[in-house]
């Protein structure tokens, strides 16, 4: 998977990846940790989502949605194990 930084300011941060499943995936995470805008445009279907944060510290943020993506995968991999 492929990422790029677009834009990094102090309270704001564009990222382009190829993964729109994965930009929206974040974007929830991110509205739920409470950043003053998390969304995601795409200026063509042909083109890659870029996933826009505004917030105090955006790439804490961001970290912090990845993390919780991670927990909540963890769990669910738990709970898939003991379906065995």
């Amino acid at each position: 998977m492929e990422i790029k930084f677009i834009n990094e300011d102090k309270n704001e941060l564009d990222i382009e990846m190829d993964n729109l499943t994965l930009a929206e995936l974040l974007r929830t995470y991110l509205n739920e940790e409470g950043v003053k805008v998390a969304a995601w445009k795409r200026d063509h279907p042909m083109k890659n989502p870029v996933l826009h944060i505004e917030a105090d510290n955006p790439k804490s943020s961001l970290k912090k949605a990845i993390a919780a993506v991670e927990k909540d995968i963890e769990k669910v991999l738990e709970e898939f194990k003991k379906m065995k």
